[in-house]
């Protein structure tokens, strides 16, 4: 956002806002010098901030990140998080440059167009998901549509403050409007994807904006019904790595399958002298990530 510095909700922790484009120009420029040289780009959600509404500028902070990500010579794909949400129906997402389905080479997804969901494979045996974590929500959907109505529902049976925002009292504090959760049709979508990666003996690695393990979490930005994600990623062998973002201070934990939950710290609160980017290098048994200012480094076997 074209804003001065600000703070997180609670107030504590510093946002540098106007910062946030210069760290993205300097992953890009760096990206750019790898060696072997990139294959694709994993963006996770949250690439502008809400505020943008607020000041009319959703459009104009959009373009003006995109320009800067479409100076890589790959694809990028691109989450959605609640801030585009914050900014975008999900109709106009589905219609703009973050829809990276297309334009990254995905493969078919759920059948509602649009739950931004896909796959593909970017190399033999390995393939990469991409889940819609706001699929169910309230964020970014007409409030007479069938799927608002029913993610209100939900949200009010758990989360009884006046504040649908506030995790204050709750006995399961990830039942807040900020984050969402997967619909059925996108759960059995992602059953039948994995079934296909078990029987081509692939590698999979998942991307979503909002974590699927409490324990790759903070315990309230956590998906709200990540316990049936968990189930279909363990009901099948083929899930090495599930990618995260929307938890700024990042977080990692290796489940009882094996499976590495990996969340990644967010620009938006790296200090101007820092960044928080990373390249994964990825192997027969391993990713091997090489972090960037606040990510540090890290192998994940498998």
């Amino acid at each position: 956002a074209d804003a001065e510095d600000g703070h997180d909700f609670g107030g504590c922790r510093r946002r540098y806002y106007r910062q946030s484009l210069r760290l993205l120009r300097e992953a890009v420029q760096a990206w750019a010098g790898e060696s072997p040289p990139l294959d694709f780009v994993l963006q996770l959600g949250d690439i502008i901030d809400g505020q943008n509404a607020r000041r009319g500028e959703a459009e104009n902070a959009l373009q003006r990140v995109l320009e800067v990500l479409g100076q890589l010579p790959v694809p990028v794909h691109h989450a959605w998080g609640n801030h585009e949400l914050y900014n975008f129906s999900r109709a106009r997402l589905a219609r703009s440059g973050l829809c990276s389905r297309r334009a990254a080479g995905g493969s078919q997804g759920p059948p509602d167009p649009e739950c931004h969901a896909y796959h593909c494979s970017p190399a033999p045996r390995l393939r990469l998901v991409v889940l819609d974590a706001y699929d169910f929500s309230t964020l970014g959907r007409e409030p007479d549509s069938p799927r608002y109505r029913e993610s209100l529902r939900v949200l009010r049976e758990k989360n009884p403050n006046e504040d649908l925002n506030s995790p204050a009292g709750l006995k399961e504090p990830h039942f807040v409007a900020f984050n969402g959760g997967f619909s059925q049709a996108q759960l059995d979508w992602f059953d039948e994807v994995l079934k296909f990666s078990d029987e081509n003996q692939e590698k999979v690695i998942v991307m979503a904006h909002v974590p699927i393990h409490p324990e790759a979490s903070n315990g309230v930005c956590l998906a709200w019904n990540y316990e049936a994600a968990l189930s279909v990623i363990h009901g099948h062998g083929c899930v090495v790595c599930v990618l995260a973002g929307h938890l700024h201070d990042g977080a990692y934990s290796l489940d009882c399958h094996g499976v590495h939950h990996l969340t990644l710290e967010g620009v938006v609160e790296t200090p101007p002298d820092s960044n928080a980017f990373a390249t994964v290098h990825v192997y027969e048994d391993k990713l091997v990530l090489k972090g960037r200012g606040r990510i540090p480094d890290r192998v994940m076997c498998f």
